[in-house]
């Protein structure tokens, strides 16, 4: 598996294709599609804020980070369902986090659908801390940050 890169034009279509199979699964529980399933990864490839990762030619994993003025805003990551609990979103993590300081940043930022539980479970475990909740385009979330 190669290390994770900025995602090229021609590779918009197989992005979103890849972010709707990854949260698929939260359709019936969240009663409409996560926010990420509506981003428009063309727009997202020509700012230069969509990252993937592959694996034997094919999309595994992807990220979306914005960069704010004092952090990095982990906006997206999502890893296919064929490559889920074979670390591939971890190593995406640990690339997130190089990729912010390499940017200068000490926080690295994330939210969350609260529904998402499994989600709102794992990062904690990763190192992140909730910073609170709220509402945001209709979807509840939940906001966290590391210190890097």
């Amino acid at each position: 598996m190669s290390a994770p890169r900025l995602a090229h034009a021609d590779e918009a279509g197989a992005l979103r294709d890849l972010v709707r199979a990854a949260y698929a699964i939260y359709i019936p529980r969240l009663g409409r599609e996560p926010a990420p399933m509506q981003d428009d990864y063309g727009a997202r490839i020509a700012a230069g804020e969509a990252w993937v990762l592959e694996q034997d030619g094919a999309l595994v994993g992807a990220l979306v980070l914005e960069d704010e003025p004092d952090a990095l805003m982990l906006y997206n990551i999502a890893v296919a369902p064929t490559a889920q609990g074979q670390g591939v979103g971890k190593r995406l993590i640990a690339f997130t986090e190089a990729e912010a300081r390499r940017r200068g940043h000490a926080v690295l930022r994330l939210f969350t659908n609260e529904k998402m539980v499994e989600n709102v479970a794992m990062y904690p475990r990763l190192g992140f801390i909730e910073t609170h909740r709220g509402s945001e385009a209709g979807h509840r979330r939940v906001y966290f940050e590391k210190r890097l």
